[in-house]
Parts: C-alpha cells; sequence; structure tokens
C-alpha cells in the first residue's frame, strides 16, 4: 500500500448556490420585500460578528450564468455551525424567494506535499492563518470541484509519494506565480462529497482565473491527473450592490 499523504484540517466549508424565484419576488408586494431585505440584511450583519470574532468567515457574490444567481461561502468551525447558518438562512423570508441550485462541503485542507520535514505546522501562525482563512472581499470568484484520476495508467493512488510530492511542488509553483493577482483556498471533501477536493479562487481581475487554470492544464498533475467539475464564477455582493440587484 502506497503512503497516503497526511493533511491538516482548519474550518469547514459550505458554498450554497441559489437561483432567485423571480416570478415569486416580482409577485410580492413592497412590504413583503422590504421586509425580506431587512432580515437578510440582519443576516449579513450577524455574519460578519462571527468573522470579528475570528469564528469564521463568510462572503457572498453573484453568479454569471444559468447555474445560480448567487453563493454564499460560509467558514465555520464545526459541521454543527455550518448547518446552522444554512438553517437560519431557510428560515428567512428571502429564502422563500429562492431555490437550491449546488451546494459543496469540504474543509480547509494543507497537505504534507510542500511541507518541511522537522516542523510543526500547527506553531507556524502563517499555516493556521491558511487552515482558517478570513475570505477576501476580491472583486470575483471562481470555484470548480475536481478529483485526482484512478484509471488504469493514471491512478494518482498509485504513485509513490516521491512521485506525487515532486510533481505538486512544480504544480505549486505555477500557484506562486500567481501571488497577489489570485487568492487560492483548497477544501477536502474526501467523505463529505461528490468530488474530493473544492478549489476557490478569488481575484479583482476575473482573466486570472483563465490564465492561472490554463497554465495548470499543462502541467503534469493536472493533464494527466485531474478530472475537473462545473465551473462557478460570479461578483462580489455587499449590502448595496445587493439592493440594486433584487431593484425592480
Amino acid at each position: 500500500m502506497n503512503e497516503a499523504a497526511s493533511t491538516l484540517e482548519g474550518w469547514y466549508a459550505l458554498h450554497d448556490f441559489r437561483s432567485i424565484n423571480w416570478a415569486a419576488w416580482k409577485a410580492a408586494d413592497d412590504e413583503e420585500r422590504a421586509v425580506a431585505l431587512d432580515e437578510l440584511q440582519a443576516f449579513w450583519k450577524e455574519w460578519k460578528a462571527v468573522e470579528d470574532s475570528s469564528k469564521g468567515s463568510t462572503v457572498v457574490y453573484t453568479v454569471v450564468g444559468q447555474k445560480a444567481d448567487l453563493v454564499m461561502m460560509h467558514l465555520r468551525e464545526t459541521l454543527e455551525d455550518l448547518k446552522a447558518v444554512e438553517n437560519a438562512f431557510n428560515k428567512t423570508m428571502f429564502a422563500q424567494y429562492t431555490t437550491k441550485s449546488y451546494s459543496y462541503v469540504s474543509v480547509v485542507e494543507l497537505s504534507n506535499y510542500l511541507g518541511k520535514e522537522g516542523e510543526d505546522p500547527m506553531q507556524n501562525p502563517e499555516i493556521i492563518a491558511r487552515l482558517k482563512p478570513v475570505l477576501p472581499q476580491r472583486q470575483y470568484i471562481c470555484f470548480y470541484p475536481m478529483n485526482k484520476k484512478r484509471e488504469l495508467n493514471d491512478n494518482w493512488y498509485m504513485l509513490s509519494m516521491d512521485e506525487r510530492r515532486t510533481m505538486m511542488r512544480s504544480h505549486g509553483m505555477i500557484g506562486r506565480s500567481y501571488a497577489g493577482k489570485v487568492k487560492q483556498i483548497i477544501t477536502g471533501s474526501v467523505g463529505f462529497d461528490d468530488w474530493e477536493w473544492g478549489v476557490t479562487l478569488f481575484a479583482d481581475d476575473a482573466l486570472q482565473f483563465k490564465k492561472l487554470v490554463y497554465e495548470m492544464r499543462f502541467d503534469e498533475v493536472s493533464a494527466r491527473y485531474g478530472e475537473f467539475g462545473s465551473f462557478y464564477v460570479g461578483s462580489l455582493l455587499n449590502e448595496a450592490t445587493l439592493e440594486d440587484m433584487l431593484k425592480l
């Protein structure tokens, strides 16, 4: 049996994708819409308070295209905390005007492929910050799930630790070349969802998503062993831009 990669886990993650029922939203009267928006704004303040207390983080983005209208990405300390924030939103009046498009459950993950031997990672403040990140307020978001192949000669899990470590170091160099342009958060989902990892990218220039993913496709880790799910891309929402989006 090959050596499995050891991992460090941080906050649990929920990507909650929703579509707006525009017919129902238009059919509501002005007072009903106002109450729904006020309730949503109150939740937004609660999410910010959680972030200020260093117990999690939340961002909200629109989604471009027909897959969804918006995504709420929540990071929390436990799965129970994630379920609580999901349930609380479902009970709001605004949620009555949405349908569930897609969701993804995972946990922020760092592997030992790029770690330094002899180092206690949990004593490193930079590692802790990566495991329990404050989600950036960049203008654009890109999310996609992915697997490593398990097919005949292209089986990632049959490679030795040294082979995997060498390839992941090369792969990681590409990501580091986009430092400052793209913020990347990797979440592990083995045993939690249908794919093995979720990748969430944040940038102020959406073209950087295309450039980064395209360049990585030529690296052996992706070109030979990567399998990718659907991509979701969108732009940042705040209290003001949300009201503009919902204004009739």
